[in-house]
């Protein structure tokens, strides 16, 4: 069993989709960061720098923190979505690591001042904007080339895709990049993807454009 921490955001439902993909048993702890609940020590002793998602295996004794370090974790354990074969795993890592130093940070900015803080900043509206189009085109040239984004389905398209989910939140429109449209809603019809992104939150619903 698997204790998993997590809230409603993108980073949380990396992990409660891998864990649907593959099949493991979990428990969900849910960490209520609008209460600040990730800073309680209990917490901050599995996960230092006070964010969530972080999952302690109580099968091995292990404990995990960082989204891409625990896709990392349960695909080594599990054996699967994270190729063993060396060049495709190469790809894998770049492309992860490109989630986690682009897409996250930049679409979450996007996030703070598009949706939570509107007219108030022009500047870094236009900027983060901006950043989103070209990320946008980043993974919309990506998978114009392949169905996934390492060639097959793997842990990169769950770290990616719940992101791209809150496309209205960026002020981005699918219906410009074609690909990531076509790729975005064949990953949301996969029935672990559904029930994933329902965790923590039942009454979560995946936006579907139109």
């Amino acid at each position: 069993m698997i204790d998993l921490h997590t809230w409603n955001t993108p980073n949380g439902k990396k992990i409660s989709i891998a864990l649907e993909e593959m099949g493991l048993a979990y428990k969900v702890r849910p960490v209520n960061i609008g209460k600040d609940e990730q800073f309680q020590p209990s917490f901050l002793e599995i996960s230092p720098n006070n964010k969530i998602p972080a999952i302690v295996d109580h099968e091995t004794g292990d404990s995990v923190f960082e989204s891409g370090a625990i896709l990392m974790y349960l695909g080594e354990k599990t054996g699967l979505f994270y190729s063993a074969e060396r060049k495709t795993r190469i790809r894998i890592h770049e492309w992860l690591m490109w989630q986690m130093s682009a897409v996250g940070p930049m679409l979450g900015r996007a996030h703070y001042f598009l949706k939570y803080n509107p007219d108030k900043a022009p500047f870094a509206e236009a900027w983060f904007s901006a950043e989103a189009l070209r990320i946008y085109g980043i993974l919309d040239r990506l998978l114009a080339r392949q169905s996934f984004m390492c060639g097959d389905y793997s842990i990169v398209d769950m770290a990616t895709w719940p992101w791209i989910a809150r496309h209205e939140w960026q002020r981005i429109e699918l219906s410009r990049f074609q690909h990531v449209r076509r790729w975005y809603l064949e990953v949301a019809a996969r029935p672990a993807v559904q029930r994933g992104y329902k965790v923590p939150d039942p009454s979560a619903e995946i936006p579907i454009p139109a």
